[in-house]
C-alpha cells in the first residue's frame, strides 16, 4: 500500500482534489441523472465536476508557482496556500446550485486550515474543525435552508468528524460515514425525493468528494453510496418530477417555477450584498450567495435575469455573468402538454467569441453559443444550445481549448437525451470557420464529421493580444501593455506594435504554406490593420487568398488562421 499522510497538509489537498475530481468525473452522468431538486434540470454531477475541476486548476497553479521558485519552500507550498487555491477556484468556477454550495464548504474549511494561527499541517482535530465550519458556513449561504439536502449531508458529516477520535484518516472515515447514512436518508426529507426514488443529488455529490478525502489520507478506497431511494426510479421519472423551490420547510411549492437561473461573480463590500441578498430574495428562489473578502458568487433561480443583473450592478461590481433559460415544459414545468416541432436531422452548435461570428455562424445555419471575454459558457449554456437546435443529429464546435472538458461534458448530457453528437476538438474560432465551411447536411454523418475535422485540423491558428500583466513566456518575458502574438496556443512574438506583431506572426506561419488565410478582426484592432495583412499576402505569398470577419467585441484583438 503506499504511504499516506498522517495530517493534512499542502500535497494531501492536493491528493483529494485530484482524487475527488476523478471521482466525480466516473460519478457525474449517474449524479446528473438524479438530480430533480430544486430544479430537475440534470446537471448537478456535471456543475460540481467544472466547480472542482477550477479549484484543482487553481491548486496545480499553487505547486506549479513553488517549484518554479516562486514560494519561500521552491517545491512545497504551505497547507494554507493550498487550501486558500482551492477555495478560491472553486468560488470563481463555481457552477450551479450544487457547484456553489460546494465552493462555500471548500472556502469554510480555508477559513480554519488557512487562518493566522493555522499549523502548517493539520490533525485529526483541526481537520473536524474545519469541516465544522464548513458546514455551518453552507447552510448560512443559502438563504432558505432545506432539510434532505446536500446541506443535511453536510452537516451530518461534520457531526460524526467531531464525534471521532484518531488522526486525520479516522476523522475522515467518520465524515464520509456519516454523510453517506445522511444521504441515504434524503428522500425521507424531501418529498421531491421520494416521489422520484432518489437520494439527493448535491448530497450524492458530497459523498464522493468525501470518499476521496478518505482515499487521499488512507489509502483505502471505501464503498460507494447508493444513488437510489426507497421506491422505483427511472431517468424519465426523475426528469418529469416536480421540484419544488428551494424554501423553508413548511413553504409551499409554487407550481412552475422561475425561468432563468442566473450565476455571476460580483466584486462588492459585505453591506452591499447584505442588501443584495434581500432583494434577490424578494425576486426568486434558490438563492446562495458565497465568498467574501471583497469577492463572491451569487446563484439565482428568477422569472426577471435582467432584475437579478440590475441587483448586482447596485451592489457593486458583477462579471462573468451566465444565464441559463430553464425552458418551456423543461425543469419547472414538467409534464406540460406540449406537441414539440419536428426534429430537423443535422446542426451545428459552435462557440463563438463576438458578435461578428456569432451572426456568421447563424448565417451559416449553425446555432452560435456567445463567449464573451472572460465568461465562458457553462456546460448548462451549451446544453441549451443543442437543444435548440432540436436536431437529431449535432456537430459540437467548442473552438477554445479551455472549453473541452466543458463540451464534453455537455456532449455526454444530450447523448444521453437521444441526441447523436459528435465533438470536434477545435481549439480557435478560425479553425471553427474551417470547420463549418465544409459542413455538408446531406452527407452521411460521419463522412461530415470526418470533413470537417480534417478541414479543422489542417488549419493553423493564432491571435493577437495586449499583455495585461508580466509574465514568463515561450518567447520570453512580457510586460503588461505588450503585444503578444500567439500560434497554436503558445506566444511566438512580442512586440509593442499591434500591426507589426500580427505582420511578424503573419509571416511565420506562412513560412509553412498555405492556400488560405482567415482574419478575424475584433473591435479593439486598427482600422488598417486587415488592409496591411492583405497587403503582405498579395506581395509576398502568391496564390493565397485572403478573408476578412469582423469578430466585434472579442477577448483578442485579432485571430489568423491559415489553412
Amino acid at each position: 500500500m503506499p504511504q499516506v499522510p498522517q495530517t493534512f497538509d499542502a500535497l494531501a489537498v492536493r491528493a483529494w482534489c485530484g482524487l475527488a475530481l476523478d471521482a466525480l468525473g466516473r460519478a457525474r452522468e449517474e449524479i446528473d441523472a438524479i438530480n430533480v431538486y430544486p430544479v430537475a434540470d440534470g446537471d448537478t454531477g456535471t456543475n460540481l465536476y467544472l466547480t472542482l475541476e477550477s479549484a484543482v486548476t487553481a491548486v496545480e497553479a499553487v505547486f506549479a508557482g513553488h517549484e518554479a521558485g516562486g514560494g519561500g519552500d521552491p517545491g512545497r507550498p504551505t497547507l494554507a496556500d493550498a487550501v486558500r487555491a482551492m477555495a478560491h477556484g472553486a468560488l470563481i468556477g463555481a457552477r450551479g446550485n450544487s457547484g456553489t454550495i460546494l465552493a462555500q464548504l471548500l472556502r469554510g474549511m480555508a477559513q480554519v486550515l488557512a487562518g493566522d494561527d493555522a499549523p502548517a499541517h493539520a490533525d485529526g482535530t483541526g481537520l473536524g474543525l474545519a469541516l465544522r465550519h464548513a458546514a455551518g458556513g453552507a447552510r448560512q449561504a443559502v438563504e432558505h435552508p432545506v432539510e434532505g439536502t446536500v446541506l443535511t449531508v453536510a452537516s451530518a458529516a461534520a457531526d460524526a468528524a467531531g464525534a471521532a477520535d484518531g488522526d486525520c484518516g479516522a476523522v475522515a472515515r467518520a465524515a464520509y460515514e456519516g454523510a453517506r447514512t445522511a444521504l441515504a436518508e434524503t428522500p425521507d426529507r424531501l418529498d421531491v425525493l421520494r416521489q422520484a426514488g432518489v437520494v439527493d443529488a448535491g448530497g450524492r455529490g458530497l459523498v464522493t468528494v468525501l470518499a476521496a478525502l478518505v482515499e487521499s489520507l488512507t489509502g483505502e478506497t471505501p464503498r460507494g453510496p447508493a444513488a437510489r431511494g426507497p421506491g422505483p426510479y427511472s431517468r424519465t421519472e426523475a426528469a418529469h418530477t416536480v421540484a419544488a423551490p428551494c424554501a423553508d420547510d413548511d413553504a409551499p411549492p409554487r407550481p412552475g417555477g422561475p425561468a432563468f437561473e442566473v450565476i455571476y461573480l460580483l466584486e462588492a463590500e459585505d453591506a452591499s450584498v447584505a442588501r443584495l441578498r434581500e432583494r434577490l430574495d424578494a425576486l426568486g428562489d434558490s438563492l446562495v450567495v458565497v465568498g467574501g473578502d471583497g469577492l463572491w458568487n451569487v446563484h439565482v433561480h428568477v422569472d426577471d435575469a435582467g432584475a437579478a443583473v440590475e441587483a448586482g450592478v447596485e451592489a457593486g461590481r458583477p462579471y462573468r455573468i451566465r444565464i441559463t433559460h430553464f425552458g418551456i415544459g423543461d425543469a419547472h414545468a414538467p409534464g406540460a402538454e406540449r406537441t414539440p416541432a419536428e426534429r430537423v436531422q443535422r446542426a451545428v452548435v459552435a462557440v463563438v467569441p463576438g458578435e461578428g461570428l456569432a451572426a456568421l455562424c447563424t448565417e451559416a445555419g449553425a446555432t452560435a453559443v456567445l463567449a464573451r471575454p472572460g465568461e465562458p459558457p457553462a456546460s448548462g449554456e451549451l446544453v441549451q444550445a443543442v437543444r435548440r437546435a432540436h436536431a437529431r443529429e449535432v456537430v459540437l464546435l467548442p473552438n477554445d481549448a479551455e472549453l473541452r472538458h466543458t463540451a464534453a461534458a455537455a456532449a455526454e448530457q444530450v447523448r444521453a437525451e437521444g441526441v447523436r453528437v459528435a465533438l470536434i476538438p477545435t481549439r480557435s474560432a478560425v479553425q471553427g470557420i474551417a470547420a463549418l465551411a465544409v459542413h455538408e447536411p446531406q452527407r452521411r454523418f460521419d463522412e461530415d464529421v470526418v470533413a470537417m475535422t480534417s478541414a479543422a485540423g489542417a488549419t493553423r491558428y493564432a491571435e493577437v493580444t495586449v499583455a495585461e500583466r508580466q509574465s514568463w513566456t515561450m518567447a520570453g518575458i512580457c510586460q503588461a501593455g505588450d503585444v503578444l502574438g500567439l500560434v497554436d496556443g503558445d506566444v511566438a512574438v512580442i512586440g509593442q506594435d499591434l500591426t507589426e506583431t500580427a505582420l511578424a506572426v503573419l509571416d511565420r506561419m506562412l513560412a509553412a504554406g498555405g492556400e488560405l488565410v482567415t482574419l478575424v478582426v475584433g473591435d479593439g484592432a486598427p482600422e488598417s490593420v486587415a488592409e496591411r495583412l492583405q497587403a503582405r499576402v498579395r506581395e509576398a505569398y502568391l496564390a493565397v487568398d485572403t478573408v476578412v470577419h469582423h469578430g466585434g467585441r472579442q477577448g483578442s484583438v485579432l485571430l489568423i488562421g491559415v489553412e
